[in-house]
């Protein structure tokens, strides 16, 4: 599948400033973020184009080759950085560090697009570790108040009988002959519009720079080993079905040493058996019988504390709303509260006892076959109930 036109991926003209680049790549980030489009696979590919192109036109380096030689320009320095060979050929994760790392705001959970580091492509050195994603499942009841989570992981953790190095015990890496301890490799390439000179990792030693000749026998040269870990994770009041919480250096080690990736919190929501989330507020339904919704009173609505008090005015229809502000959930980071709907539905009796029969009989009798709504029917009601 041929890539599109990286100014065509963000809207923007060929001489567009870096200013307008980085605008331009910010609102498509954020229309097409997974926080904003949770499950959408569409949204996902379209997000991970736009930060393609967007790491491209934003290097003035890489966008001179690009506008020279179009993709073949390019393509070869996003091996080794997490985006390897268009959109379809880098993760999700890898996308979303390169937003945080432009666009976040202090790390931990405070910003949800906070957090992590960027990762460069073509760097010297040892590889960072991958990302290692979690999805825990919360009630209503949780996020109303928050809550601390303990989390089994199983991920990569530097080797303990080589510290990581992924050589033997009193041996060390030997610099990489292929690139000259450099990790980095150049390529001449030859095209239609002539030859141009491109950059990538070193194949052989990965972009390291250094080769293992004597392997820790413990790990085999990888410098890692599989270890199972319990966390807690602080989950803040008012987080959302597709929030995430990014933390640092909770991934998988790198190879060799390389640093530890990130672990990617996802947030996802139980069904409650008697609420509905719509953004910070709840829907719930309450069954009232038929005398209170034709002459008032006073009924107990569900809410997620306990219960609350609410006035049924005379003459309250099936599927009429109230509103009880402050019920709902709390906003996240922050001391507002949504509300609570509740939706009233007159609830009519399967069975009746002699009385109750005769009571309804002689309403009908006085209302005839079809009511007319008014005051005057409600009055009949009141008299016929004694009220």
């Amino acid at each position: 599948m041929s890539k599109r036109d990286y100014y065509e991926v963000l809207d923007l003209e060929r001489g567009a400033s870096e200013d307008e680049v980085k605008k331009a790549y910010r609102k498509k980030a954020l229309q097409y973020h997974p926080d904003r489009n949770p499950g959408d696979a569409a949204a996902e590919e379209k997000f991970k184009e736009a930060t393609e192109a967007y790491e491209v036109l934003k290097d003035s380096e890489k966008r001179q080759r690009y506008d020279q030689y179009g993709h073949a320009g390019v393509d070869g320095q996003f091996a080794g950085g997490g985006f390897g060979g268009g959109a379809a050929g880098f993760d999700i994760s890898d996308a979303l560090r390169a937003f945080m790392r432009d666009f976040g705001a202090g790390g931990g959970f405070e910003d949800f697009f906070g957090g992590g580091a960027g990762a460069g492509a073509g760097r010297r050195g040892p590889r960072a570790g991958q990302n290692l994603q979690v999805r825990i499942a919360l009630t209503l009841e949780e996020i109303a108040k928050g809550v601390t989570k303990k989390i089994k992981l199983k991920r990569k953790i530097a080797c303990d009988a080589c510290g990581g190095s992924g050589a033997r015990k009193g041996s060390s890496p030997a610099s990489c002959t292929d690139c000259g301890g450099a990790g980095q490799v150049r390529r001449v390439q030859r095209s239609l519009f002539g030859q141009f000179v491109s950059v990538g990792p070193c194949p052989r030693c990965n972009g390291t720079g250094q080769i293992i000749t004597d392997p820790c026998p413990t790990c085999h040269g990888d410098g890692r080993r599989e270890a199972s870990e319990t966390i807690s994770v602080d989950v803040p009041a008012g987080v959302h079905e597709g929030n995430y919480i990014p933390i640092t250096g909770k991934g998988h080690a790198g190879p060799h040493g390389g640093p530890a990736g990130d672990l990617i919190i996802l947030i996802e929501e139980k069904t409650h058996e008697t609420f509905e989330r719509h953004g910070d507020d709840l829907v719930c339904d309450l069954p009232i019988s038929f005398p209170i919704a034709a002459l008032g009173g006073k009924v107990d609505a569900p809410t997620l504390s306990g219960t609350a008090r609410l006035e049924i005015p005379a003459g309250t229809q099936s599927h009429k709303t109230f509103r009880l502000r402050g019920q709902g959930m709390p906003a996240l980071h922050s001391s507002r509260r949504g509300d609570l709907l509740v939706r009233v539905r007159v609830w009519t009796p399967s069975k009746l006892s002699r009385e109750e029969k005769l009571i309804l009989e002689k309403l009908a009798e006085i209302q005839g076959e079809t009511p007319a709504p008014g005051k005057g029917l409600f009055e009949k009601i009141k008299e016929t109930f004694g009220g």
